[in-house]
């Protein structure tokens, strides 16, 4: 809270109560300051407020206090009178219709939001003119014959030194008949202050005649009493003053007339001559008229003996009349005294001695009944409790009490009261009573109109600026003001005050008082010619649909006819009967890109480019785009458009809403377009350009030759929306524009909507451009002549299928143009699930047979050129008239899920266009992929066979309902060999693989390279190709069927069919970092449907489902495998010598690294070791050992057994030894298969286990390194050699 002295009616009352100079001076005086537009009050007033003027006074007490601020109020001797009521009014109503003049312009602005409103304070919420309304309110009461603040202080006596004998012209200036009423009738004392000023004008008055005057002016009055001004040194008189002073104080001249004839040293000499003037003369006068007061009143009225004197003499005053007319006190009276003690203390800013004078004289004034007296005295009571904050109590209870006593002396009252309230009310705000001053604002609103439409606005600020705001109550006195304004004529602010009141009803529930506003703001906006403003407002009333049905048709009939009678009579533009929903609006145009069904051209603009990045042409050697491309072929002033094809229509979805809870019908609903036809720059015609406006109203309308409009009818029930498609169809080269939307409503309005500032969702949007296109750019079109067009479709595409499931399908083209196209090019988003066929012909015999083994030359007849997912047609491919394309398709659900297929197809046309060399067809599909099967493989290495291996295969049926048939397994490549380990009807006994069942089987596969030689090299030639012949193994060897009702089945040839091609998007979409290893196997897994009584998942029943799997490791915990090599029986004469068998040991490195290992043979007695012993924790795998004797046995443990107890015949056998080197270190490169010779001597005859060996190695990841990444050691497997005795 701001100090009371800073405060707004501290301020107000550093003007309004001050000292009163009134100002007699001749007419050559005045016509002097006329020069400058002014008269001489007018101008010294801007140079009587003195915000530092710092004199030190000394009223009732011996101590000083030093006066800072002072102001002086200048009356001509005239105006001293109290104002005629009449006058006043009109004075008022001049400063509220000024205003209203003023804030014309800003009424078509929005209205304010509240938001902003909270966030503001008083000063920016509240109209700056409510000041001076205010200001000139309270002086309708001045001079008044009950105050003496208006009283005159001092007179200022001005002659022209041009004036016949001056002396006597300030003689008779203050002649009896000259003075104003107040003075000759006793009211006001004219024993005051005088000071003679003596004007010199510097244009046209000699300086020795002035000298001489003030010479005599000085001897006669006094040489402190008197004063020359010289002004007016201008002698061209055009100076324009930057901050003119006068230009608040009269408005009525032009600013730079003001003042003209006055330099700056003028101005400095008027400022001077008033400081001198007030503190020299007015405030020493004061002082001592207050000293001198003081005294006597002290001497004749306070003390005990004095007071009890007044009231015996007093006493029996009781039963006199209330005095309500006229003044029963003189300037010479006591009272009087008293009261020109009180406030001239008040003026020299001494509250504590304005307070003891006020107290002293409110009780006789009582006892008196004089009490518009009292009130006043009360009034000035709780001015100077605030304005020296003193109790906020007591200043309250003076201002009530002052104003309930002018409330009791009816109509003559009620302008004090009035005063009194604006002043209580400034004191409750200065103390951020706001809720408090509303109160009073409404007290004092009275019965005259415009009078209470200014207080009850006032009132509403008070609201706003309540902790918390109290916004309804805000709102709802804007309205009661804004009803007060209409009433007086008042339109401007009714307007005002409706518009703020706005910003409080529209977001609330309060759809009663909503609508009032909006309709009654509508009704005056048209009242002062803003026609498009009032039917803006009064649209928002249609928007009712809170209301009845009954009140929203009165609304209905009462708005048609608002609408006519505001000189709108077919047209009204922003309508919202039906409501237009401008987010739905969508542009939907083909250029060069078109689109196959409405579902592609929704697709988001970048997923296309995406896809058209790769055979979209480029531009010179950069790589450009089409957007680029069009931008250096189009003039430069249309590179900013959109470009659309003479007869390919554009379309503009857009969404009608029916706010009301009536029908209503919309009809000749169409859009509103605008085609320049004809362009220099674009070498059209050289006609005249002309603009056409589709108007015409049927089914279709065609606006002359130009574009034809589709034209809608259509009924909305209550709240009903519709998505309605708009389209035009240029027939002429131009430049296009969709202006806006139109229709008509019930046969008498037609409403228009314009797009221009609203933002909109083109399907074609350029994204890669630099500058963002503006609104009107989206909906601006170039239309260039009529192209070739391709239509594009695909037969028989199921919208539900199984992952895995293999489709054969047909890719329908068309041309209907007569000029042909040629170079077709197709990216698809996704490789793995479509793949083109490499011919043209339909397949013979038909699908699947076609896949089968036999029936390869029906596949891969003719070579194309495919580079990653860009499939080009062949050369000799190409489309016009009525011929049609049909292109094969495989389609292979890869994964399961919600997939979105996008095909986009380019190609080119002849000497067409300069402006568009090709263009590109979109086509775009959604697919629902249902789980099927899902099969994992696990390889395990033989360890005693390097080349074999077993494949655990797991299949999983994740499908709700149906059952699937296992097929065929093959395996990919030329490498891999595979084999059943069991009988097929043991594999799956029930046939199927039902719901949610899982199964487990075995394989072996073998390696069918042979080791050590350059076919063991890692392969990286595609399937298929010319370079595996030489390296083929037998295709019986690589797939193997798993069914056996169908024996005479062919299987389904991996190699040739399209099963490779998407084998091979399999492989790429797995990743590449074991590709191209050799311990990776791929398998591909054939499956159908099983047959079933209950119906399937999917409609369309799938004939054969592929299953790929793809780099599937070995696993090995150790780095390398190992198989001894030699004779199993050999026959030995042990009486010639003993026997020495040579044998042969292949290591194979299987890992990336480089492989050091060491063979480390023992010689000890191997009789116990001679049975097999369980695996090591550093073996694993499985074991084969060859039948040896009957007596062997194989267990059923199939993942790593080892053979039981030996034959007793073992047992019995002599020992051997190791007859080579006992430890063989070599090094193995990654990869590869190294041999090592051993030998092994043997004394008798047996059967003898090798076993007695290990193998310690170690794995770097490069060669010669010093340190490895890992080591281990392995036992040696099982070996038995049968040595008989020869004859």
């Amino acid at each position: 809270m701001a100090e009371p002295v800073n405060s707004s009616l501290g301020n107000m009352l550093l003007e309004e109560v001050s000292p009163v100079v009134m100002v007699l001076c001749t007419p050559l005086v005045e016509e002097t300051f006329l020069k400058n537009g002014l008269s001489f009050v007018e101008t010294l007033k801007p140079f009587c407020n003195f915000s530092n003027i710092d004199v030190p006074v000394r009223t009732s007490g011996d101590q000083l206090y030093r006066l800072k601020k002072f102001t002086l109020r200048l009356f001509n001797a005239s105006d001293i009178r109290q104002p005629n009521v009449e006058v006043a009014k009109q004075r008022l109503l001049h400063v509220i219709t000024q205003a209203g003049e003023k804030v014309f312009h800003d009424l078509e602005s929005d209205p304010p939001q509240i938001t902003d409103i909270l966030s503001n304070s008083e000063s920016e919420i509240a109209p700056t003119w409510f000041q001076y309304y205010n200001k000139e309110l309270i002086r309708t009461l001045s001079f008044a014959d009950h105050e003496a603040f208006d009283h005159p202080v001092a007179c200022l006596l001005v002659v022209s030194s041009k004036d016949e004998e001056p002396l006597n012209k300030f003689v008779d200036l203050f002649n009896t008949n000259r003075l104003p009423s107040l003075l000759n009738d006793g009211i006001m004392d004219p024993k005051i202050l005088k000071h003679y000023l003596l004007v010199h004008d510097n244009q046209d008055a000699t300086t020795e005649r002035t000298s001489k005057v003030l010479s005599e002016m000085r001897s006669t009055f006094g040489n402190n009493e008197c004063n020359l001004l010289c002004t007016n040194s201008s002698k061209e008189g055009n100076i324009e003053h930057q901050a003119n002073p006068w230009a608040s104080f009269k408005s009525s001249v032009p600013a730079e007339k003001l003042g003209c004839v006055l330099t700056g040293d003028d101005i400095v000499e008027i400022k001077d001559l008033m400081q001198e003037f007030a503190s020299r003369h007015i405030i020493p006068y004061m002082e001592q008229k207050v000293r001198d007061l003081n005294q006597q009143i002290s001497a004749t009225r306070k003390g005990l003996r004095n007071q009890i004197k007044n009231l015996w003499w007093r006493k029996g005053k009781d039963d006199i009349p209330d005095t309500t007319k006229g003044s029963i006190y003189t300037f010479s009276s006591t009272e009087s005294q008293i009261r020109i003690l009180g406030d001239y203390a008040f003026m020299l800013h001494d509250y504590e001695l304005a307070l003891s004078s006020y107290r002293l004289i409110s009780t006789d004034y009582k006892l008196d009944k004089a009490w518009k007296h009292y009130a006043g005295v009360q009034e000035m009571m709780g001015l100077a409790y605030f304005i020296s904050d003193q109790s906020i109590k007591e200043a309250e209870y003076c201002m009530e009490n002052a104003f309930s006593t002018y409330m009791k002396l009816g109509k003559s009252g009620f302008q004090n009261a009035t005063r009194c309230g604006l002043w209580w009310a400034e004191m409750l705000k200065a103390r951020d009573q706001y809720k408090e001053a509303a109160s009073v604002y409404f007290r004092i609103c009275g019965e005259e109109p415009l009078h209470a439409a200014v207080m009850l606005e006032q009132a509403s600020y008070c609201f706003v600026l309540t902790k918390p705001a109290m916004l309804h109550k805000y709102g709802f006195h804007l309205v009661l003001s804004g009803d007060h304004y209409k009433i007086c004529d008042q339109v401007n602010h009714a307007i005002r005050t409706y518009r703020s009141a706005i910003s409080v009803y529209e977001s609330t529930t309060w759809s009663h008082i909503k609508d009032h506003v909006y309709f009654h703001i509508g009704q005056w906006y048209a009242i002062v010619g803003m026609n498009d403003v009032a039917v803006r407002n009064m649209l928002r009333v249609l928007d009712c649909g809170n209301q009845s049905k009954s009140t929203q048709e009165i609304f209905l009939r009462d708005f048609f006819d608002i609408v006519k009678k505001s000189g709108i009579k077919h047209e009204v533009v922003g309508l919202r009967l039906p409501v237009i929903n401008m987010s739905s609006l969508q542009v939907i145009y083909e250029d060069h890109r078109t689109y196959a069904s409405q579902a592609s051209a929704l697709v988001e603009e970048s997923i296309w480019q995406s896809l058209e990045d790769d055979i979209i042409p480029s531009l010179n050697s950069g790589k450009s785009n089409w957007l680029e491309l069009q931008s250096k072929l189009l003039p430069k002033k249309y590179k900013e458009s959109n470009v659309c094809v003479v007869g390919e229509s554009v379309k503009v979805d857009l969404e009608f809403r029916n706010p009301l809870l009536i029908s209503t019908s919309v009809t000749s609903v169409s859009l509103i377009c605008e085609l320049t036809a004809n362009s220099d720059d674009l070498k059209l015609d050289n006609e005249p350009s002309s603009l056409s406006l589709g108007t015409e109203h049927n089914q279709v309308t065609t606006s002359g030759l130009s574009f034809t409009l589709s034209e809608m009818d259509f009924t909305l029930g209550g709240g009903e929306k519709k998505l309605v498609r708009l389209t035009v169809t240029p027939s002429e080269e131009g430049i296009l524009k969709i202006v806006g939307v139109r229709w008509e409503l019930s046969g008498s309005i037609l409403g228009v909507h314009y797009f221009q500032s609203v933002p909109t969702k083109a399907k074609t949007n350029k994204a890669k451009r630099k500058n963002k296109l503006t609104p009107t750019d989206a909906l601006k079109f170039l239309v260039i002549k009529s192209l070739p067009r391709l239509e594009g479709s695909i037969d028989h595409l199921p919208e539900k299928l199984y992952a895995g499931d293999l489709r054969y399908l047909v890719l329908e083209l068309k041309n209907n143009s007569e000029s042909p196209i040629k170079n077709l090019k197709m990216k698809i988003s996704h490789p793995r699930f479509v793949n083109p066929e490499s011919h043209e012909e339909e397949l013979t015999p038909g699908f699947p047979d076609c896949l089968k083994k036999g029936h390869e030359q029906n596949i891969i007849q003719r070579k194309t050129s495919r580079t990653s997912s860009v499939f080009t047609f062949p050369k000799d491919v190409s489309l016009q008239g009525d011929r049609s394309l049909r292109w094969p398709l495989w389609l292979r659900a890869a994964i399961p899920g919600t997939i979105s297929l996008y095909f986009t197809i380019y190609y080119e046309m002849e000497n067409v266009s300069s402006i568009m060399k090709y263009r590109t067809l979109r086509m775009h599909y959604n697919l629902k992929v249902l789980p099927s099967l899902e099969t994992s493989f696990e390889i395990t290495p033989s360890p005693s066979r390097l080349q074999e291996f077993l494949v655990r295969m797991d299949i999983v049926n994740h499908a709700s309902s149906d059952s699937f048939e296992i097929h065929q397994l093959s395996t990919v490549g030329c490498r891999w060999g595979i084999s059943l380990l069991q009988h097929v009807d043991t594999i799956l006994p029930s046939k199927s693989l039902l719901p949610g069942q899982a199964l487990s089987c075995f394989f072996m596969i073998k390696d069918c390279r042979k080791p050590g030689t350059e076919e063991e090299k890692p392969m990286s030639i595609p399937l298929g190709t010319e370079e595996e012949k030489p390296m083929s193994i037998p295709p019986s060897q690589t797939d193997i069927k798993l069914i056996t009702q169908d024996d005479d089945e062919k299987l389904f040839d991996i190699v040739n069919s399209s099963l490779a091609s998407f084998h091979e998007s399999e492989r790429s979409f797995s990743g590449t970092t074991d590709q191209l290893s050799p311990n990776t196997v791929d398998f591909i897994l054939i499956s159908r449907l099983a047959k079933s009584s209950n119906p399937s998942a999917v409609s369309d029943i799938p004939t054969i489902l592929s299953h790929h799997s793809c780099h599937n490791r070995i696993r090995s915990s150790n780095p390398l495998s190992w198989s001894l090599d030699g004779l199993k029986t050999i026959n030995h004469n042990f009486s010639t010598s003993f026997c020495e068998i040579k044998l042969k040991m292949v290591i194979r490195n299987t890992s990336d690294g480089f492989l050091s290992v060491s063979i480390n043979t023992s010689d000890d007695s191997l009789q116990d070791t001679a049975a097999p012993t369980s695996s090591s924790e550093n073996q694993s795998g499985w074991s084969y050992v060859p039948a040896i004797t009957e007596e062997m046995k194989l267990t059923s443990d199939v993942m790593g057994s080892r053979l039981g107890k030996p034959p007793a015949s073992m047992e019995s056998s002599p020992p051997f030894i190791w007859s080579g080197s006992s430890s063989t270190k070599v090094q193995i490169q990654p990869l590869s298969t190294t041999e090592i010779p051993l030998q092994i001597s043997v004394f008798s005859p047996g059967v003898y286990n090798l076993s007695s060996y290990t193998l310690t190695w170690e794995l770097s990841e490069h060669e010669n390194a010093l340190s490895s990444t890992s080591s281990g050691t392995c036992q040696g497997y099982p070996y038995y050699i049968t040595v008989l005795q020869s004859e």
